[in-house]
């Protein structure tokens, strides 16, 4: 065999040595840590790559590059995560680990479980020769490798290698075939024998004799040492033996065995590790294991070895064989297991000493801490000086004095919130100093504090060592403005706060406070340790049943929750405490450790502790996992328990086949072959329920509680009942009616179903195919009890005959589940919106009688409080991290359409909503398929103005992403509708190309600021726009996400706006931004063409006497037009006058309006969130003074103005000297190419095309064709007569309708609204024109929900949706837009539609006063009742 061609180096160190093997003998990247190496031999050299810090290798989880990386050992723990996402994907890379003390060994040996193969070099020339291997043998095995080796601190002397890409012998090496073990998980014992195989053959490559596992010394040796990787001599052993493991993962328990002379009756695990966890050392497990497997069973007659474990600072290679006589002769002197201090029997002094050792503790004391809880000192290894543990376990160290501190929650958790409370006034003040430009702060301090700000949560920056900084700071500056900051300078570092408790706590949630620390919300950790001995009990001696702390946990949505065990997994216990202490909320670490007299019991054995660990982990009964709610669905859940994975995954292949059956289509006749295949899909759903069963670790008595709901509130009523029932131990499932199979009932013991009410009496969508299977279903229920709620409205339908409506789905379903053979629990419970507290309270009555017909306890501690939601809308602002959340996740994600609810909410705040086509609803659910989701981009586009190059920006995309239309809404801007998720990305960075953004186009901000469009005031609406765009830049969030989501972080000039230069800081808005959305316009009289009373906050411009010039504004506050159907709660309101501003006011009271909305809007519930319940509850007054503080200034007295007019000014207006605008009616704002002919999308692209001026939209929905110079007038005319777009012979009430999309695409919409309005004013105009009022404008609306996305309820006539087909009919706003409408008919039908308004129309043309508008006529006639304000609009 030819052998590798080696030439002489003389490195400065080992690690520079192996980085040029990497580098020029591998040709591979290598990934050099901070100043690890010396790396001057290869500075000229591409290769080479510096990391500034050892995250950035996370980089190389998604690279299919072979890179090496070299990296100190104190790095690695952090790295957990990474080191597992590279062993998952199979990345041949190796991570170089120099070691130098026993520190080092340690933090190599906690990552032993991470995944990757860990090979140790034990001179200078096998890390060299084992880079090599290492890297071959990775690239062979699709297995990432961690290389530790000892580094010398001077310069050494090594054979290394010439390139060896084009070398015979490791060509071969490559091409040679490999059995298929060889491959995936290294923990499979297979597996660790094929890759023992792959990197024995790699290391036959060199002249020197290697092999990963070796043994030396005496043949017949009685005593026989295990090291890791450590070279021992065979003079140094004398009469004993040694096993020494270069390999350590994958261990080949075959290869151990074989190597073991048949004459050992002693194994000695000499280990070099300190800050050691456990009684145990990790190598000992090892052996243990080797001791117990199959291999060694297989071996007839031969006696296992007593296991002993020798553990200390100092390295094997270290004792003379003097000092290892000493060793020997005490280990042959023990006969059972037993662990001991080899360095202290061979009188060699090492720094293995505790951190307790500080604080007075006695050795005895030391070693008590560690056996008793070996997870205190994990605590204090990861968190250093950040950890806080705020209650009792024992030590008189971090732990605090028993009997002094508290050791229930509680006692803790008051101490945390305390500190919690603290660090919020902490960033209040510090936000407070660096918004005074008047505090004088010297540029270090204001940088320091600007950087801690923007990342005070983070860690790795709010450190101690950030905090002495600015604390030195502060001491040089002497401004008294600084002593709110000096006051609470205790909390600049981020603390990881613990409360630490048994399992005691687990037996009664409610009085030990674990559910109150749990729904908190606050970032506090709770580490409960499990004392239970295997098998479990049930229940303590007293018959009290335990919870199960984590599953109680996850129900809440909101913490983090992980299943540990130190004995079976130390590297997923590390990961486990560390994700907790990043994770922006509660987290519960749930840790096994196993002792019959509880954790401080007396008699304590760790033989018996790793012995029960071990069993309850293989045997799935203690499953090790981790639970993150912030991930993405399919990464939430992670199962870290190896064996028990590996039988998941063999149980999952063996129901794949059962899918694969039900899917598969056999050649079978008729219906034997839907029967086999229906059978087929049965048994695989089955198959999953298992093994959702078997991951969710639940036990009690099973439960299915299924609901049917379009707005939401049944599936509210399911999931209440449904955590009510988990907390109650029962086995729960939760979903719609459609995703269940009617066929599988007659196995569910107990169902509950709620279900509300859809148009006249009907099942919500998704509970249709259920409901139609049901009907047709022949199934016997006999063994089935089943109880229903409903949801309804008594007085939705208010005809005595339409009564039967009244929550007919649920009295429906009840009624035939009871003729199935169903045994009815109790009568159907009847939630009716008419009730004070509206469904809440026929819910109460019917839960409290479900639960007795149940028999079933509460737990203890529960009630009202355990009926705390999961994840709030505040809740999950506050931890999206400034609006991330998981968004680049779920975009990433292609295995769906869809994002998830909480990434839903926050894609809001980005300008998009998720939607899906209703029309195709039915259809793809009952072809198992997801719904047919797309979303719909609004773009932030202040004014209204467009260039022409934008809208053809727009069109294109349009045809590229979107379903070939575009929308102009009401809003003033344009929409997209029908974009798949896969394609967001590219739409936002395609509307970032047309210099426009879609940040703050929606969510909780400040939306898209829209001004007056009329034509008639062309000369005024350059300042107005400019305003617009001012106030939208300056209310513009902060956040970089947008970029980071969308752009990629790069900007196309003058495109997005950019963030303020403090990264991930809100200086406006805070991390929960607004209670809800906030939107302003700006009117100029007498045009009311926005109209601005309708918003947050209007500003009305006054003029000078020549109308020539904007003064100032009248300010408006309390506008706002959502509402819910029969919820006196909630009305439409118009905007209030706070005074008169100058002009050069505006953008500070918009700002000071918006903070005092911040501060005291509702955040509790939503529905009363908005600035007009704020504007009430308060009172102008109030708000007056408030805005008027913040401001500096008084308020001038409101001045006088006058509206006549709040539509569009249609066709051709001469604006300023030499430019003409032409204002197009575009009905309800879609552009399309109609199938009626009238290509209106393709003409407004050609129009574009040679249009120099702009375009403007309308807050109508309509568009103007701006600023078309006098010699171009004719070419536009002609283009516009061509395609028919100058057509404008429509009645003037159809040019002053609107309506909002409504369906198929908002999911809010109960009724048709822009598909249907065209076609009813089709009918009206017969009525407008036999009553001679074809030329009188009547301003109608149409939304197809109560939430007023058209302003209905300032319209003249307007129809709000409430079921498919029905609609509440509101008369009596003002033509102006300056006033209210009421209710005059309820859910009425298209006839009843025209045979209510008919009369009333020739009743306005007959009785009409000169110039009296149809909204003022009908209240003087005495036909409706005017509303005066908001609060008297229910008033009837």
């Amino acid at each position: 065999m030819p052998a590798l061609q080696t030439l002489a180096l003389h490195a400065p160190s080992v690690a520079a040595a192996v980085a040029y093997t990497g580098a020029l003998t591998l040709d591979r990247t290598v990934a050099v840590v901070g100043t690890l190496t010396a790396d001057e031999l290869i500075q000229d050299n591409s290769n080479l790559a510096k990391l500034s810090r050892a995250a950035e290798i996370a980089s190389l989880v998604d690279s299919d590059t072979r890179t090496h990386v070299v990296v100190s050992a104190s790095e690695l723990i952090g790295l957990i995560p990474v080191l597992r996402e590279l062993a998952q994907n199979k990345r041949s890379v190796v991570v170089h680990v120099p070691i130098s003390s026993a520190d080092d060994i340690t933090d190599v040996l906690a990552v032993r479980d991470s995944g990757c193969a860990v090979l140790r070099s034990a001179t200078a020339q096998q890390a060299v020769d084992f880079s090599l291997v290492a890297s071959l043998s990775a690239q062979k095995l699709g297995v990432p490798f961690i290389h530790c080796f000892a580094n010398t601190s001077g310069a050494v002397d090594v054979q290394a290698y010439e390139p060896v890409a084009d070398n015979a012998d490791i060509v071969a090496f490559l091409k040679s075939e490999k059995d298929e073990s060889e491959e995936g998980n290294v923990e499979n014992v297979s597996a660790a024998d094929a890759a023992y195989a792959v990197v024995a053959q790699a290391m036959t490559l060199f002249d020197t004799s290697y092999s990963p596992v070796t043994y030396v010394g005496a043949a017949d040796a009685a005593l026989v040492y295990a090291t890791f990787g450590s070279e021992l001599s065979a003079e140094t052993l004398g009469a004993a033996g040694a096993v020494q493991i270069s390999l350590y993962r994958p261990l080949s328990v075959q290869a151990v065995v074989a190597v073991l002379p048949q004459s050992a009756t002693r194994l000695v695990a000499l280990e070099q590790v300190v800050r050691q966890p456990t009684a145990w050392g990790p190598l000992l497990f090892d052996l243990a294991t080797v001791l117990h497997s199959h291999e060694w069973e297989a071996q007839e007659d031969r006696a296992r070895p007593i296991i002993l474990d020798a553990v200390s600072a100092a390295s094997p290679t270290e004792f003379s064989a003097a000092q290892l006589a000493q060793v020997t002769k005490h280990a042959e002197e023990l006969n059972s297991p037993a662990h001991f201090d080899p360095a202290a029997i061979a009188g060699i002094t090492t720094s293995n000493t505790l951190a307790e050792d500080v604080a007075g503790l006695s050795v005895d004391e030391q070693k008590k801490r560690v056996e008793s809880i070996p997870y205190g000192q994990l605590l204090r290894d990861l968190f250093k000086q950040r950890l806080h543990v705020a209650n009792a376990a024992e030590s008189r160290s971090i732990w605090g004095d028993a009997g002094q501190v508290g050791s229930t929650p509680e006692f803790g958790f008051g101490q945390l919130a305390a500190a919690e409370r603290e660090r919020t006034r902490l960033v209040q003040a510090v936000t407070d100093v660096l918004r005074d430009v008047s505090v004088p702060l010297s540029k270090a301090l204001h940088t320091a504090l600007n950087q801690w700000l923007g990342s005070k949560d983070d860690a790795a920056v709010a450190s101690h060592a950030l905090a002495d900084e600015i604390n030195a700071l502060l001491d040089a500056e002497t401004t008294s403005s600084l002593d709110a900051v000096r006051r609470l300078r205790g909390h600049f570092a981020r603390q990881s706060s613990w409360l630490v408790g048994a399992d005691e706590w687990a037996y009664d949630l409610g009085s030990s406070g674990v559910h109150h620390v749990i729904s908190s919300g606050l970032n506090v950790n709770m580490l409960v340790l499990d004392t239970a001995q295997y098998p479990f009990a049930a229940t303590d001696k007293n018959g009290t049943r335990k919870k199960d702390v984590g599953l109680y946990a996850m129900n809440y949505g909101t913490a983090y929750v992980a299943s540990v065990a130190v004995y079976a997994s130390y590297t997923q216990v590390l990961q486990a405490l560390a994700e907790a202490d990043a994770f922006p909320g509660p987290s519960v670490v749930v840790a096994y450790l196993p002792h019959a007299g509880g954790v401080f019991g007396g008699n304590y054995s760790p033989i018996e502790v790793l012995q029960q660990s071990k069993l309850a982990v293989d045997s799935g009964a203690w499953p090790l996992y981790r639970w993150d709610p912030t991930k993405a669905d399919s990464a939430r859940f992670q199962l870290d328990s190896e064996r028990l994975r590996r039988s998941l995954e063999d149980f999952l292949q063996r129901e794949n086949v059962l899918a694969a059956i039900g899917h598969s289509e056999p050649k079978l006749s008729g219906i034997r072959a839907s029967v086999e295949g229906k059978i087929g899909e049965r048994l695989a759903r089955k198959a999953r329920g298992d093994v959702d069963t078997l991951l969710g670790g639940l036990g009690g008595p099973p439960l299915l509680v299924l609901f049917a709901s379009d707005n939401g509130n049944a599936e509210e009523t399911a999931r209440r009942v449904a955590r009510q029932g988990r907390r109650r131990g029962l086995d729960v499932r939760c979903m719609s009616m459609d995703e269940f199979d009617v066929e599988e009932l007659p196995f569910e013991k107990t169902v509950v179903v709620s279900v509300s009410t859809a148009g006249q009496g009907e099942i919500p969508s998704n509970g249709r195919e259920f409901w139609k299977a049901l009907q047709a279903a022949s199934i016997n229920l006999n063994a089935t009890q089943f109880a229903v709620f409903g949801l309804g409205d008594s007085h939705y339908w208010p005809r005595a005959e339409d009564a039967i409506f009244y929550n007919k789905p649920a009295r429906d379903i009840d009624r035939k589940l009871s003729e199935l053979g169903g045994a009815r629990l109790v009568d159907v419970g009847l939630g009716d919106d008419q009730d004070a507290d509206g469904w809440e309270t026929g819910f109460a009555d019917f839960e409290q009688r479900l639960w007795a017909a149940l028999n079933i306890d509460v737990v203890a501690g529960a009630g009202v409080e355990e009926e705390a939601p999961g994840r709030t809308d505040e809740e999950n602002k506050v931890i999206s991290n400034f609006l991330r959340g998981s968004i680049s996740q779920a975009i990433a994600d292609t295995s769906c359409g869809y994002v998830d609810e909480w990434d839903g909410k926050l894609l809001k705040f980005h300008g998009t909503y998720m939607q899906d086509d209703r029309d195709l609803r039915a259809e793809r659910m009952s072809r198992g398929e997801e719904k047919a989701f797309s979303f719909m981009i609004r773009v932030r586009l202040p004014g209204g103005v467009a260039t022409p190059a934008q809208w053809l920006a727009m069109d294109k995309l349009a045809d590229e992403y979107g379903n070939q239309t575009m929308k102009i809404t009401t809003r003033q801007t344009f929409q997209l509708h029908g974009v798949l998720k896969r394609d967001l990305r590219e739409t936002m960075r395609g509307i970032n190309r047309g210099l426009m953004d879609t940040i703050a186009a929606c969510g909780d901000v400040n939306r898209n600021v829209v001004a007056s469009a009329n034509p008639l005031q062309a000369h005024l609406q350059p300042e107005v726009v400019q305003l617009a765009t001012d106030i939208s830049r300056h209310l513009l969030p902060s956040t970089s996400a947008y970029h980071e989501i969308w752009l990629d972080d790069k900007m196309v000039a003058g495109s997005a706006e950019q963030t303020s230069p403090v990264a991930d800081y809100e200086p406006l808005y805070g991390p929960a931004y607004l209670p809800r959305k906030y939107k302003i316009a700006i009117a100029i009289p007498p045009e009311n063409d926005v109209d601005v009373v309708a918003y947050d906050l209007g500003f009305i411009a006054i003029l000078d006497a020549e109308q020539q010039n904007i003064l100032g504004y009248n300010v408006m506050i309390g506008g706002g037009m959502g509402m819910t159907h029969n919820n006196r709660k909630t009305y439409p309101r118009l905007a209030t006058c706070l005074g008169y501003v100058p002009k050069d006011k505006a953008i500070a009271v918009s700002e000071k309006v918006m903070l005092v909305q911040r501060d005291h809007g509702d955040r509790t519930n939503r529905k009363h969130a908005r600035l007009k319940y704020t504007v009430d509850d308060y009172g102008m007054d109030w708000w007056r003074q408030q805005v008027e503080a913040r401001l500096g200034f008084a308020f001038e007295a409101e001045r006088p103005y006058k509206f006549t007019h709040n539509g569009d000014r249609y066709g051709w207006v001469k604006s300023t000297p030499g430019l003409n605008n032409f204002t197009m009616f575009v009905q309800n704002g879609r552009v399309a190419n109609f199938p009626d002919g009238k290509p209106v999308k393709a003409a407004l692209a050609e129009l574009a095309r040679v249009h120099t001026g702009n375009f403007r939209l309308t807050c109508n929905a309509h568009l103007i064709v701006a600023d078309v110079k006098d010699e171009d007038v004719p070419k536009i005319s002609a283009l516009l007569a061509r395609h028919g777009l100058d057509n404008l012979d429509y009645s003037a009430l159809r040019l002053h309708s609107m309506a909002c999309a409504a369906l198929p695409t908002c999911g809010l919409a109960m009724a048709e609204s822009e598909r249907y309005l065209p076609s009813l004013i089709d009918l009206l105009d017969k009525i407008i024109d036999e009553a001679g009022l074809r030329q009188n404008a009547i301003v109608i609306r149409m939304t197809g929900c109560p939430n007023g996305c058209a302003r209905p309820y300032n319209a003249e006539i307007a129809f709000v949706g409430k079921a498919p087909g029905a609609y509440n009919l509101y008369l009596g706003g003002s033509h102006s837009g300056e006033r209210l409408n009421k209710i005059y008919r309820e859910t009425v039908t298209e006839e009843q539609i025209l045979e209510v308004l008919a009369p009333i129309i020739k009743q306005y043309a007959v009785e009409r006063m000169e110039d009296e508008h149809f909204g003022d006529f009908v209240i003087r006639a005495g036909i409706i009742k005017e509303t005066r304000e908001g609060k008297d609009f229910h008033e009837v």
